[in-house]
């Protein structure tokens, strides 16, 4: 018999009897209903440290994302700069072909 029910005074043999097969029915449906919540309470954790995980990949992947676009930046820097560069040769060069020519000019 569970520690948490006494039998009362006066109480006959058929009603003890009874009354501790039902309490013992319920303790035992406790017992199931305790255990469930054990395993919901286990179920509850492995969720929260997947969801630890889903956030900690999250993470990774916004630092990832800022990565590529860093790294996209970078490039495109270049390339313009290569291109400024290239625009920059050719004007002088330009302006070195006209200079070479006048001069040519001016010496016939």
């Amino acid at each position: 018999m569970p520690d948490y029910v006494e039998h009362r005074e006066g109480v006959n043999q058929v009603g003890k009897l009874s009354a501790e097969a039902v309490v013992r029915e319920y303790d035992a449906a406790v017992k199931e209903i305790e255990a469930l919540g054990a395993e919901l309470t286990e179920a509850a954790k492995k969720c929260e440290a997947m969801v630890a995980g889903v956030h900690a990949t999250v993470n990774e992947i916004r630092e990832l994302a800022a990565n590529y676009r860093e790294e996209g930046k970078r490039y495109f820097l270049q390339i313009e700069d290569c291109s400024l560069m290239t625009s920059e040769v050719r004007s002088v060069c330009e302006t070195l072909k006209k200079k070479i020519a006048a001069g040519s000019n001016l010496a016939a």
